[in-house]
């Protein structure tokens, strides 16, 4: 039997608001609501609170970040953008109207790319407007009380085109997205502490359609696996409703992840009359080029993993893993750049210093290391010249991380610089191989896995400064 969901194909675009990661909120000067205030309504001022005769101020710091982050974006960024207000009323906006921009938004056009099943896909963005966020209700047995600590905080709205074709698309966009917005600074984009959040826009049409069917709004859907829940439970319900001979209402729904189901909230806004007009309060933001062109964002994070993938032959973990961060993207790009080496200078981040980090008792970073990256490249140019094994250049490491050193320095005064003079591995070799006449005997009687026996008297008798690779050729050709 067909399966109805095989003739469907699903057409999604995204709205996603990101909360600007500025010291205050949007027009006043209460600090922004990055973390949970400790108490309710202790953030607010006459200004958010929309108190008769309060004028707004545009923070000069949300701005910069959205100019930044429109960059990373690859949008452009308008000289001139206007502030409307968008009226409704609703117990978390004080103001009875939220300052948006619907006609001329801050940022037109761009893209995000993302690996989709290994595949580069390119996800188109419509817009990006900024506007204040809402406060927040909290239920609370039979009464809902009102925490307005997040009103008036800046809110960035990333609109996409209707580009994705599945869940994977749209997780992928997602965690792309926040890579973005941590990358250039302009969020930290934590959809644990709603500072994504995220409204999904759905239809479903036959796979030989080309026009778009009426479209659902989930609203405000936080965390991946629930988004991916979320879509997977609409492109049911719609298919359902299709092969019922039912037609789909364009709407807004609620998702509850608790209960897998969503609930009408109210028709989409076109059928509503928010009775746009331009903010008579706020000018129109006028932003000079300089402003523009010196905020501009160089390699994103697709590029340095492309980059690591094509150029550097690096497996597919690491080139995430070195790209996924700023300042570690750049102190890779900075360690290759010194050692010409990009994957070894990927194994002594990935391998020894995250395990460093990791076991320290509180959780360091690359910006707590004592030396200067240099000194780290020069243990690497060590181990590759043989003159710093392997196993010690782990020790040496440890030393520049928790203090100030040069390189070389640490490896003479710990003795550990390896000894390359064939005739002295010679003669030490010769002197384990005389101590040893029992393994020897039994050496030479097949049982082999005793050479390595032999590499570890030598090593031993050299104190550890002694080429293990040498010393393995010597002891070839002498116990053959």
């Amino acid at each position: 039997m067909t399966n109805p969901a095989d003739k469907y194909e699903i057409v999604m675009g995204l709205e996603t608001h990101v909360r600007i990661k500025s010291n205050t909120k949007m027009f006043c000067s209460c600090a922004n609501a990055l973390e949970l205030a400790s108490e309710p309504n202790i953030n607010v001022c006459p200004v958010c609170m929309g108190f008769p005769g309060m004028l707004p101020t545009v923070s000069a710091g949300v701005i910069d970040l959205a100019v930044r982050a429109s960059h990373a974006l690859r949008s452009t960024v308008a000289e001139t953008s206007v502030f409307d207000r968008k009226s409704y009323f609703y117990p978390d906006l004080p103001m009875g109207y939220q300052i948006t921009q619907l006609y001329e938004p801050i940022a037109d056009g761009g893209e995000v790319r993302a690996l989709i099943d290994w595949e580069l896909r390119t996800f188109r963005i419509h817009h990006m407007h900024i506007e204040n966020d809402a406060g927040k209700l909290v239920h609370a047995g039979w009464k809902t009380l009102v925490d307005y600590n997040r009103a008036g905080s800046p809110l960035m709205e990333i609109v996409t085109q209707p580009d994705f074709r599945s869940k994977a698309d749209v997780l992928g966009y997602l965690e792309e997205l926040q890579k973005l917005m941590r990358w250039c600074g302009a969020s930290d984009a934590d959809m644990e502490k709603w500072q994504l959040r995220c409204d999904v826009n759905i239809s479903i049409r036959i796979k030989w359609e080309t026009e778009l069917r009426n479209r659902v709004e989930l609203k405000n859907v936080n965390g991946f696996a629930s988004i991916g829940r979320a879509i997977d439970v609409e492109f049911a319900r719609q298919i359902e409703i299709y092969e019922a001979g039912g037609s789909i209402d364009q709407e807004t729904r609620g998702w509850s992840d608790e209960r897998g189901v969503s609930t009408p909230m109210r028709s989409k806004e076109d059928a509503m009359d928010y009775r746009y007009f331009p903010d008579p309060d706020l000018p129109p933001l006028t932003l000079t080029p300089e402003f523009i062109t010196t905020r501009e964002i160089g390699d994103l994070p697709m590029d340095r993993r492309l980059k690591y993938l094509n150029e550097y032959k690096l497996i597919e973990d690491d080139a995430r893993i070195l790209s996924e961060d700023l300042i570690i993207s750049n102190f890779y790009e900075e360690l290759v750049s010194i050692t010409k080496d990009p994957k070894k200078s990927c194994s002594y981040i990935t391998t020894i210093l995250f395990a460093l980090f990791e076991a320290h008792v509180t959780r360091l970073n690359l910006s707590d290391i004592k030396s200067e990256t240099r000194e780290i490249a020069r243990v690497i140019e060590l181990v590759n010249a043989d003159e710093l094994s392997s196993t010690n250049s782990k020790i040496v490491i440890e030393k520049l991380v928790f203090e100030w050193w040069k390189a070389d320095e640490w490896v003479d005064s710990l003795s550990l610089r390896q000894t390359n003079d064939t005739g002295a591995l010679e003669a030490i070799a010769d002197a384990v191989i005389a101590e040893s006449q029992t393994q020897l005997a039994e050496y030479k009687n097949w049982k082999v896995n005793l050479f390595g026996f032999f590499v570890g008297q030598c090593m031993k008798k050299s104190a550890g400064q002694g080429n293990p690779k040498i010393f393995t050729e010597i002891l070839k050709k002498k116990l053959s």
